[in-house]
C-alpha cells in the first residue's frame, strides 16, 4: 500500500503507460519518480474498478476518477490545495545557514502542521521557489563560507606631470550567500597588489571567510591544475595567517566562480561606468570614488530579497564568519634560494647566513619589510634583520664554521704580518688589496688566496709574482694567480718600477720588423 496518494495527473499517467504504451511496472515506476509498489496498487485499484479502457479513462476527470478508485472514500482525501503550504522564502533564508538542511526544515514544517505535505511535495515546492528566484548557478552558498575574488579592466589615471595614461585594473571580492561586495582600482595583478586587495578587502568586511574561491591567477596559483593545484607561497602565506582555505575554480570552468563573474559585471555597470567620464590624476582619488559608489551598491535593495546587499551580509554571513586576526597581516616575498659556497644565501642584492651545514641545500626565505626567515624542509634555521644595503654581508656568529671564526678574528695588520713571512713584495701587495676595499673586511678574502698561493706554488715564485703585480699595479689575486700559471714570474720585471718595457719581438720570417719599414721609406 501507498503511503500517500498521488495527484490525478500521475495516477493517469500511470494508467496511460500501462493501458497505451504497455510498458512494466517497473519501467512505470523510473518514468513517473514513484515506486514499484505504488504503480502496482493503483492498477489493481483500477482493475477493481474495471478501468480497463484508455478511452474511456482519458474523459474523466479528477473527482470523477478519484470516486471510481477510492469507492466511499474520496470526500476524506484530502485535497492538496488545503494544505498548508510552507514558507518558501523563509525557507531559503535559512538554507543559507551552516549545518541546514532541507530535511530538518521539513521535520519542523511537519511539527507545526502533522496533516501538512510530505517531504517529497515539501521539496518539490522549495525547488519551484528557486526557480522563481531566477538562480542559474548550482552552488548552494552557507553562510559565511565562500568569497569570491577576480579581477577586471578598471579605469584610466593620467599621469600629472607628463600626460601619459596609465591603465589599472579592478579587484572584485563576493560573498556567496550575502553578494555583499568589494571593489578596488590596483596598478597591476602582480603579486602585491593581489595579496594586499585581499587585506584590504577582509578589513572592509570586518571578518574572514572560511573559504577564497580565485581565478587560476599566477600571482595565486603558481600550477594550474584540476585536482591539485598548487598556490603561490605568498598567497599560501596570507591563507595561513587569516586560518582560511584557498580552492581555486577548475581551469575553463567559469560555473565555478560564477558568484564574482555575477559580482564584476554589478561592478562594471554600477561603479565603472558611472565614473567613465571622470579624470584620475592618482589611484587614491579613484578609490576614493570608487567606495562611494560601492557603499551605493551595497546599500541598494535587491529585487528579488528585497533587502539590501548589506542587510543580508549583517544577518547571514557575518554571523556565520570568522574574526580577523589580533595580529595585522605583514605583506611577505618568498624565494628558494640555494646556499652559497660563504654558507650565504643572496635575498634582494642582499647576502645573509645560514648554517655552514646547508651548502649547497636549497631553502626558502620569507622576506618582510623589517625581517628575513630562512627555512629548511619546513623548519626555520636562522632570522635576520632585513637588510637594504645592496651587495653587504649579515652575517651570524653561529652560521661560521670553527675555523671561519678565527677568521673572524683577523686584522689588517695580523694578515700583512703573515704575507710578511712570505717576502716585503708579498706583504706590500696584500696590504694594497686590503687597502682599495670600502671596507678592509672585503679584502680579506683575496688577500688570504694570494697567501695561501705558497701551498701550490714555491715561496720564492710567490714573492716574484706578487713584485710583477705591484710593477703592473695589478691588486689582486687573479692577476698573482695568472702570473704564477703562465709562468711570467721567471721574466725580467721593467727598469723603472711602474713602466712596461718594450718585449723584444721573436725572429720569424713573417715578421718584417721596424726596419723594414724605415728602409722603405728612404726608397
Amino acid at each position: 500500500m501507498a503511503k500517500e496518494r498521488l495527484s490525478m495527473r500521475k495516477m493517469k499517467e500511470i494508467l496511460r503507460l500501462k493501458l497505451v504504451c504497455g510498458l512494466s511496472n517497473r519501467q512505470i515506476a523510473a518514468s513517473c519518480h514513484v515506486s514499484r509498489p505504488t504503480v502496482g496498487e493503483y492498477l489493481v485499484r483500477a482493475g477493481h474498478a474495471g478501468l480497463r479502457d484508455w478511452s474511456a479513462i482519458e474523459g474523466l476527470g479528477d473527482e470523477q476518477l478519484e470516486r471510481l478508485l477510492y469507492p466511499g472514500q474520496a470526500g476524506a482525501r484530502p485535497v492538496f490545495k488545503s494544505k498548508p503550504p510552507p514558507d518558501c522564502a523563509n525557507l531559503h533564508e535559512e538554507m543559507r545557514n551552516k549545518h541546514v538542511t532541507l530535511a530538518l526544515l521539513w521535520r519542523e514544517y511537519r511539527e507545526q502542521h502533522p496533516a501538512g505535505y510530505g517531504y517529497t511535495q515539501f521539496a518539490h515546492h522549495y525547488k519551484e521557489h528557486k526557480k522563481k528566484l531566477g538562480l542559474v548557478m548550482r552552488q548552494e552558498h552557507k553562510a559565511g563560507e565562500k568569497v569570491f575574488v577576480d579581477y577586471c579592466d578598471g579605469l584610466q589615471v593620467t599621469d600629472q606631470v607628463t600626460g601619459e595614461i596609465l591603465p589599472t585594473q579592478l579587484f572584485v571580492a563576493v560573498w556567496g550567500a550575502s553578494n555583499y561586495t568589494y571593489a578596488e582600482a590596483s596598478r597591476s595583478q602582480d603579486l602585491t597588489c593581489w595579496t594586499m586587495s585581499h587585506v584590504r578587502a577582509f578589513e572592509y568586511f570586518g571578518c574572514v571567510p572560511a573559504i577564497v574561491v580565485p581565478d587560476n591567477l599566477k600571482s595565486g596559483v603558481t600550477k594550474a591544475d584540476r585536482y591539485e593545484p598548487d598556490l603561490n607561497p605568498a598567497y599560501h602565506d596570507l591563507a595561513c595567517h587569516y586560518g582560511l582555505a584557498v580552492i581555486p575554480a577548475r581551469p575553463r570552468h567559469p560555473r565555478d566562480k560564477a558568484k564574482v563573474e555575477a559580482g564584476v559585471l554589478v561592478a562594471q555597470r554600477w561603479i565603472l561606468a558611472a565614473l567613465r567620464h571622470r579624470t584620475f590624476f592618482s589611484l587614491a582619488e579613484m578609490n576614493l570614488a570608487i567606495r562611494e559608489l560601492l557603499e551605493k551598491l551595497n546599500l541598494k535593495l535587491l529585487k528579488k530579497l528585497k533587502q539590501s546587499r548589506r542587510q543580508v551580509f549583517v544577518e547571514v554571513d557575518q554571523p556565520a564568519a570568522k574574526a580577523l586576526p589580533q595580529r595585522p597581516y605583514e605583506y611577505a616575498q618568498w624565494q628558494r634560494p640555494r646556499v652559497n659556497i660563504d654558507y650565504h644565501v643572496e635575498l634582494d642584492h642582499h647576502y645573509y647566513s645560514v648554517s655552514c651545514r646547508l651548502v649547497g641545500e636549497t631553502v626558502d626565505a620569507r622576506l618582510t619589510q623589517n625581517t628575513v626567515e630562512i627555512m629548511h624542509k619546513g623548519i626555520r634555521v636562522r632570522s635576520h634583520a632585513r637588510s637594504y644595503k645592496s651587495y653587504q654581508h649579515t652575517t651570524h656568529p653561529e652560521d661560521m664554521p670553527l675555523a671561519h671564526r678565527r677568521y673572524s678574528e683577523w686584522t689588517p695588520s695580523r694578515i700583512i704580518e703573515w704575507a710578511g713571512k712570505v717576502g716585503p713584495a708579498t706583504a706590500e701587495l696584500v696590504g694594497k688589496i686590503i687597502a682599495s676595499k670600502d671596507h678592509p673586511e672585503q679584502g680579506y678574502r683575496a688577500a688570504l688566496g694570494v697567501i695561501r698561493l705558497e701551498r701550490s706554488f714555491r715561496k720564492e715564485r710567490l714573492e716574484a709574482a706578487c713584485q710583477r703585480a705591484l710593477a703592473f699595479k695589478n691588486y689582486r689575486y687573479k692577476s698573482v694567480q695568472r702570473i704564477l700559471i703562465c709562468g711570467t714570474d721567471r721574466q725580467s720585471l721593467p727598469i723603472e718600477p711602474g713602466i712596461v718595457h718594450r718585449l723584444r719581438l721573436p725572429v720569424h720570417e713573417n715578421i718584417r720588423g721596424g726596419a723594414y719599414y724605415h728602409e722603405e721609406g728612404n726608397a
